[in-house]
């Protein structure tokens, strides 16, 4: 029978055992199983054998891959196993992913072994042999208190993304963040970090976070929005209507908005994109916000809020998809409310989601937007919309005038062609069935050319 990780764990850690070393359960997989939280990721670090035995050992469980060899480090393919040597890490840069010298030294000892972790939560050790916990920080404590903090004043700033691993973590286990720990990050700087980092710990937190506003409130206090996210920043102190949002400023609404879209993500089509969707939503407001005769508005912040999503989203990533779908969303966000209330025609519906990237998503948003300022009652307005989504998908399911269609009536391709491709989409957005859509395109054709 196929033996599960943990399993697998234990022989590793009898084999490890019999060539004289000893191997630990480390960082969150101890962590989790304390607090009670299922993760199936382990990690072991083998203390007192070379690389080599410990390669030795790996080989016969499975495919063993290495994944640093000069860091010591292996895993079991088709396992969540990471098996890993102890190691020291000294700085030699500026704070980037490959600014440091790494010491593998297995006889460097359980206290200094832990030493390199980032917080004393992720400090833990278990012996998995016998079970026994290893605590030299204090990480215990700070998990009954449910505090984040940092192991080493000294090491802690060599790595500044630790400085966003502490938001992470407050907002995915719901603990805070120690004052001395919020004190060290505030002067580290994150500008030397990568954008492939930072993505990595945006999609973790949206992805995982119940509460990824939690992640956002620690990085403002800790002042590490500026370099990365300053068009988010922005929003602090811009006022808004209280009559339609009583939750606050800008960036409130936004803080609700997201932890709002992180309860319906699991429906999303996209959920990582959702996710920067609901964040960027209403970027737009930092600029377009004006008091007229004593009433707060923010015209057009649909339409403007799309350099500001575009500036925040160019500095991340170079993904076309995801930026397309961000901005498309962005663009469209208010629509979809807007047209219930106005009790719009059909067709500004089917147009409305013809336009979108991702119709069932960009309703998943206008919901997150509307429960996100503190405004209940929105079962009807989603009856509503989820009524005439269906009819769209209806009426896109039916078959409808393709080129080929036009080829077989005589055309050609050219701009007469796309132009009566462009018509005949209006009339199947409009239910019109094939056949007769592809008369009256002929028809359209002809009265155009009669009239041209």
């Amino acid at each position: 029978m196929l033996k599960t990780d943990p399993e697998v764990a234990e022989i590793i850690a009898e084999q490890a055992a019999s060539k004289g070393g000893r191997a630990y359960y480390v960082g969150g997989y101890v962590r989790d199983g304390i607090i009670g939280k299922e993760n199936k990721d382990i990690d072991i670090e083998i203390h007192g054998l070379s690389a080599e035995q410990t390669r030795t050992i790996l080989e016969k469980l499975g495919d063993c891959i290495t994944t640093g060899a000069g860091f010591g480090v292996f895993n079991l393919k088709g396992r969540n196993i990471d098996i890993a040597l102890p190691r020291s890490e000294t700085m030699t840069g500026r704070g980037g992913h490959k600014d440091f010298d790494v010491f593998v030294d297995p006889h460097i000892g359980l206290r200094k072994a832990a030493a390199r972790r980032d917080f004393t939560i992720n400090a833990l050790m278990r012996d998995i042999m016998n079970g026994e916990i290893y605590d030299f920080y204090g990480g215990l404590e700070d998990i009954r208190n449910k505090v984040i903090r940092h192991v080493s004043s000294i090491s802690f700033p060599e790595d500044p993304l630790r400085v966003l691993r502490a938001c992470r973590f407050a907002a995915k286990l719901d603990f805070s963040i120690a004052d001395e720990t919020v004190e060290l990050c505030r002067g580290m700087d994150l500008s030397t970090l990568s954008p492939e980092r930072i993505m990595g710990e945006l999609e973790n937190v949206f992805l995982k976070s119940e509460l990824p506003s939690v992640f956002f409130e620690g990085l403002r206090k800790m002042n590490g929005l500026h370099f990365w996210f300053p068009e988010l920043e922005k929003l602090s102190g811009v006022k808004q209507n209280p009559v339609f949002h009583p939750e606050g400023d800008v960036w409130k609404h936004t803080m609700k908005t997201i932890d709002e879209a992180a309860k319906l993500r699991v429906q999303a089509e996209q959920p990582f994109y959702f996710m920067l969707a609901a964040l960027c939503h209403d970027l737009g407001k930092s600029i377009a916000t004006e008091e007229i005769g004593g009433v707060i508005h923010a015209y057009g912040h649909d339409e403007k809020g799309l350099d500001q999503a575009g500036k925040l989203l160019d500095r991340l990533t170079n993904e076309i998809k995801l930026k397309r779908y961000v901005l498309n969303m962005v663009k469209l966000h208010m629509r979809p409310n807007m047209l219930v209330q106005q009790k719009a025609s059909d067709k500004a519906f089917m147009k409305l989601f013809d336009l979108s990237v991702s119709p069932e998503d960009l309703i998943l948003l206008s919901k997150a937007d509307h429960c996100g300022s503190c405004a209940g009652g929105y079962d009807n307005i989603e009856h509503e919309l989820r009524e005439k989504l269906s009819e769209y998908c209806r009426r896109m399911s039916m078959p409808y005038v393709k080129g080929e269609d036009l080829i077989a009536e005589g055309m050609s391709p050219g701009p007469e062609f796309s132009e009566a491709l462009g018509y005949a989409h209006k009339l199947r957005l409009a239910g019109v069935e094939k056949q007769e859509a592809l008369a009256q395109t002929l028809g359209y054709l002809r009265h155009s050319k009669k009239n041209g």
